[in-house]
């Protein structure tokens, strides 16, 4: 019998902790309340308090406003502790329940402010590592998660932030094509080097990366032997950027 005491012991302990684990601590609060401890939380900076409590707040009152609030700030939550795939996941969570809500618009956006801050790294690491090493797939998702709200929504609130941030993406994108073609320069492979420069031509007009993809569409047309090619490309470069010069 005594050698069953310590288990005995034991067993009640584990029981005692799943007990507390187990304490809701909104039990007894109504929707409202639960939601202004969320957002007293979420003010604090407790970001996973918070999220416990929306999350709470959304099991035992699954329905009505402060549900629907608390789903989108749950989003938010996730983004401002930085859980950027979180809050993304989150906020397409509340469009596709909600494809209708006054805040939807938000929703998108703050996906779009995930996507690209989880890559800024994008402007911090863009310096600090080979660019051809880099996947833009995190930026060319950031750009199409703000043309998506743009498009739905041109005159939310949020759409001339987003437009802004779309500038800067389109130029980090030129950017990336640029080190390419010159990574390709480098390595006198000069057919994939004008085709990557030519493709900045096309796609990234008013970028400040144009000018030097010309500049390699120009060296490289003239390496393969196609002067035709080559004269072009300088003329529309001196034709559009006369201060740029080539080397």
């Amino acid at each position: 019998m005594l050698r069953l005491f310590p288990v005995f012991m034991l067993l009640l302990l584990l029981s005692a902790c799943a007990t507390v684990e187990d304490e809701d601590p909104t039990e007894g609060m109504d929707a409202a309340e639960v939601y202004r401890d969320a957002r007293e939380y979420l003010d604090e900076g407790e970001y996973e308090t918070a999220i416990e409590y929306y999350e709470r707040l959304e099991s035992r009152f699954p329905y009505g406003p402060y549900a629907e609030q608390a789903q989108l700030e749950i989003a938010y939550t996730y983004y401002k502790s930085q859980e950027y795939e979180s809050a993304i996941l989150a906020a397409e969570r509340f469009i596709k329940l909600h494809p209708d809500h006054r805040s939807v618009a938000y929703a998108y956006y703050l996906r779009g402010l995930a996507r690209f801050d989880g890559d800024q790294s994008f402007m911090a690491r863009w310096f600090n590592q080979d660019l051809t090493e880099r996947d833009p797939k995190s930026m060319r998702e950031a750009f199409r998660y703000f043309s998506e709200l743009v498009s739905r929504y041109p005159d939310s609130r949020y759409t001339k932030d987003a437009i802004q941030r779309m500038y800067q993406l389109r130029e980090g994108l030129a950017r990336y094509e640029l080190h390419v073609a010159n990574y390709y320069v480098r390595r006198s492979a000069f057919v994939a080097a004008a085709n990557r420069a030519q493709y900045v031509v096309k796609n990234y007009q008013g970028t400040p990366a144009v000018p030097e993809a010309l500049a390699i569409m120009v060296k490289s047309y003239t390496e393969l032997g196609l002067p035709e090619l080559a004269k072009d490309s300088k003329r529309v470069l001196e034709m559009n950027y006369p201060d740029y010069r080539v080397e």
